[in-house]
């Protein structure tokens, strides 16, 4: 077995894209409940109540829906360098950017499915305003109640033509590890989870069975219970958002969720994801079969039809919503 690789500290944050800029940028202040901390001609800079960094959102103004980038920051400078050379050498590096207004210089690079990611080291603290400010020092910011009022960024899923192909890649790329994955009795691996640290996964993979390359599943923010699940369940309602699917269990991951669409299309999770840590160190990949994902989620529920049809940017011929 080979030993486990740490040189990647955390999902930073994730960009995506929207043709309605303002309505996004509405539901995700308002309704979804981060704190807007910058905003430039292109792009506002979001973040969860107790996200440390500048920002953990880059929600950016586009002819098109989807994903724009992924960014991770590394656990140091020499840590960022190391996993620079190796993508390098693997030879999916497209070179070095200024960053964003979050953090300093970041070396992006593409996965095999044409999504753009970064890793950085330099990052800036996101500084909370007296207004902000929480009794406990020990938090970000205080606990506004804004909307659903998501704590902190917590995974998010990109589709992908051959999730086999993003294994390797990630494990080597980002010295990820498996924890959980679907093997397809057609031999495909149907979706894959992974981690860079102990948590039980920061993003994930799934087949896209559209065809098309490079595409959006969701971003998920998390909150503390279950309850602030069913709570935002109500604040969706109230406010009429469309609901996808839940409140309910994962059957992968034990992750209690509830999935909407904001109003350019891009799916949006909130979750209670977590009570599962990876603290093994020798984790095996739990693998579940095609049989026992036709089983449902935790509880029975039957996965909806849109979660294997539903991606952005949507696919034309799609019947899916949007």
């Amino acid at each position: 077995m080979a030993e486990p690789c740490f040189d990647v500290a955390h999902l930073g944050h994730v960009e995506v894209l929207t043709d309605k800029f303002d309505e996004s940028l509405d539901f995700f202040v308002n309704v979804y409940g981060l704190t807007e901390s910058g905003r430039d001609d292109t792009s506002a800079y979001l973040r969860g109540w107790d996200d440390y960094e500048f920002h953990t959102l880059k929600l950016t103004r586009s002819d098109t829906t989807g994903v724009g980038h992924v960014a991770y920051r590394t656990t140091s400078p020499e840590a960022l360098e190391r996993r620079v050379a190796v993508i390098e050498e693997m030879g999916w590096g497209i070179g070095w950017v200024d960053g964003d207004r979050g953090h300093g210089s970041a070396y992006r690079f593409t996965d095999p499915d044409g999504h753009i990611f970064e890793l950085y080291y330099d990052t800036k603290v996101y500084e909370a305003p007296p207004e902000e400010r929480p009794a406990l020092k020990n938090l970000a910011q205080r606990y506004h109640g804004r909307g659903v009022c998501v704590r902190r960024l917590d995974h998010l899923n990109l589709l992908a033509r051959d999730v086999s192909v993003i294994r390797d890649f990630m494990c080597e790329a980002l010295g990820s590890r498996v924890t959980e994955q679907i093997q397809l009795d057609n031999g495909r691996l149907g979706g894959c989870w992974f981690t860079v640290n102990n948590k039980s996964y920061d993003i994930a993979y799934t087949e896209d069975h559209s065809g098309m390359s490079g595409r959006f599943h969701h971003v998920t923010y998390a909150v503390d219970s279950r309850e602030d699940v069913l709570r935002a369940a109500d604040i969706f309602l109230e406010n009429g958002v469309f609901i996808e699917t839940g409140p309910h269990k994962h059957a992968i991951q034990g992750t209690f969720f509830l999935y909407v669409y904001e109003p350019a299309g891009n799916r949006v999770e909130v979750a209670n994801a977590g009570a599962r840590l990876i603290l093994q160190p020798d984790w095996q990949p739990v693998t579940w079969t095609e049989a026992e994902r036709r089983k449902g989620q935790a509880w029975g529920l039957k996965t909806i039809e849109s979660f294997h049809t539903h991606g952005t940017p949507p696919v034309e011929t799609s019947t899916d919503k949007s």
